[in-house]
């Protein structure tokens, strides 16, 4: 009977706890001191190509306020003029599905979360254009809150599968998004000016059965690189992310292609030349880089290649592969830094075979050349002594243990691997593993200033600079700051 006398007892103050609780949980206020609270006051979605999508960014709507919150009403400031689309607690606004809804209950201590997208009008301007809007919260108080939204919108010209047939020119201060790839077939030329960025969706690459000239200029490199505008990570864009697009692949009936002033990055395979005639010259790469490959940067099979000027860099695959053919590497920065994957090739690679076929390598000439890496040993040359195999080094720095070999290797400064100072990573401005850093330019620390041989015709470096009467290895001059 005690017992049931305490529980009469207590009885009226647990209906009062629960009446409280239900206070707190289910009753709304229209007091204007209570408001929501977001997660981000605004909503960058950074630089969009126009009539594209956007990837999809999200916050957070709380209500911490002590009691349920209604808005009256939700809505995006200006329609659905700017292509901005949100789904706010499963509802879409903008774009074609309406751009307000109503009564939305958050109660305490609940949260919604919001997902927002864009697909930008055309704007007919050359340069990006800044879109905004307001995503407005009216709360049954009358209080309005607002988190804004914002991109910068750019006009693109897009390409889907194209194939050229006939003699064709692309150049223009527009981006240009390639979906699907180029196809440039036989007897036809594609030229690329200079000043032009192509970006290439993940599938997308060049395909060359006819001819490609890329004639950028110093001050004004053709880009080649992926489509993604927006960060993997904070620190990371996905402009430096490797294997965003295929390359650029010439088989094996083309012949005569240039590539000068050209910024390639950020691809699977940079450059792939198939097997072809080798009284033909199948490529010249001048003046270009090639970074930051998922596969090869230059991988040329029983090719005719002259490589002048060039940075080809960081790669899981080796950076440079020569199978037989003819190739000369004259004035080249050859730097393997991969960071993605420990189990990286090497910086340059030549050999009289691959993938059990032999092909002569009938001359492989690497003069006034930096070529060095994280390992040990970056350089691997290998024979097959049923071909031909002929190679020659001059005035060049080499990461791997010093041969005795006075006929084909002359003047060759041997990386020291115990070295701090001077060796590795130490030649240039930055490697930065961490953040995917990098500029190749010289440091005033590396051993390769002044120490190229002086060659007739050869007095600019990759960037147009003038090389002095003691030019140093590498494509790049060292300038003092």
């Amino acid at each position: 009977m005690r017992h049931i006398r305490h529980l009469i007892l207590l009885l009226p103050w647990l209906a009062l706890a629960l009446a409280v609780s239900c206070t707190d949980d289910d009753t709304f206020t229209t007091s204007p001191a209570n408001h929501l609270t977001f997660s981000q006051d605004s909503v960058s979605l950074d630089t969009v190509f126009s009539q594209v999508p956007s990837i999809t960014k999200t916050f957070w709507v709380y209500n911490r306020s002590g009691s349920g919150i209604r808005c009256a009403s939700i809505r995006l400031e200006k329609g659905n003029q700017t292509g901005f689309r949100v789904n706010v607690d499963g509802t879409y606004l903008g774009a074609t599905a309406g751009y307000q809804m109503s009564n939305l209950e958050i109660r305490n201590k609940d949260s919604i979360r919001v997902f927002v997208e864009l697909t930008s009008p055309l704007a007919n301007r050359e340069v990006p254009t800044r879109l905004e809007d307001n995503l407005l919260f009216t709360l049954e108080s009358g209080v309005v809150q607002k988190v804004n939204l914002n991109a910068f919108s750019w006009d693109a010209i897009k390409y889907n599968d194209m194939v050229v047939d006939r003699d064709s020119l692309i150049s223009t201060a527009r981006p240009v998004i390639v979906y699907g790839g180029i196809t440039v077939n036989q007897g036809a030329t594609l030229t690329i000016g200079a000043g032009t960025t192509l970006y290439f969706h993940e599938d997308a690459g060049i395909d060359v059965h006819g001819k490609l000239n890329i004639q950028g200029e110093a001050d004004n490199n053709v880009i080649l690189r992926g489509d993604r505008l927006d960060h993997m990570f904070d620190y990371l864009p996905y402009d430096a992310v490797s294997g965003q697009w295929r390359g650029i692949h010439f088989f094996e009936e083309s012949y005569d292609n240039v590539i000068n002033f050209a910024d390639i990055h950020s691809t699977y395979h940079g450059i792939v030349c198939d097997s072809s005639d080798v009284k033909k010259l199948k490529l010249s790469l001048y003046n270009s880089i090639v970074h930051n490959c998922q596969g090869y940067g230059l991988k040329a099979t029983h090719s005719v290649v002259d490589v002048v000027n060039c940075q080809i860099t960081n790669t899981l695959d080796d950076c440079v592969a020569v199978y037989g053919g003819v190739a000369r590497f004259l004035y080249c920065t050859i730097a393997q830094f991969y960071p993605f994957d420990a189990n990286r090739g090497a910086a340059l690679r030549f050999a009289n075979f691959h993938e059990g076929q032999t092909y002569p390598l009938y001359n492989f000439d690497c003069i006034n050349s930096i070529v060095t890496g994280y390992a040990d040993d970056v350089v691997m040359g290998e024979a097959d002594s049923t071909a031909y195999y002929a190679f020659s080094f001059d005035h060049c720095i080499l990461r791997t243990p010093a041969i005795e070999d006075t006929v084909n290797v002359r003047n060759v400064v041997w990386e020291n691997i115990e070295d701090t100072v001077g060796c590795g990573e130490k030649h240039f401005i930055m490697v930065d593993l961490q953040k995917q850093r990098y500029d190749f330019r010289l440091d005033s620390l590396s051993i390769a200033i002044g120490k190229a041989a002086h060659m007739e015709g050869f007095t600019l470096d990759r960037l147009g600079a003038r090389r002095d009467d003691e030019p140093d290895i590498g494509c790049y001059e060292f300038v003092k700051p």
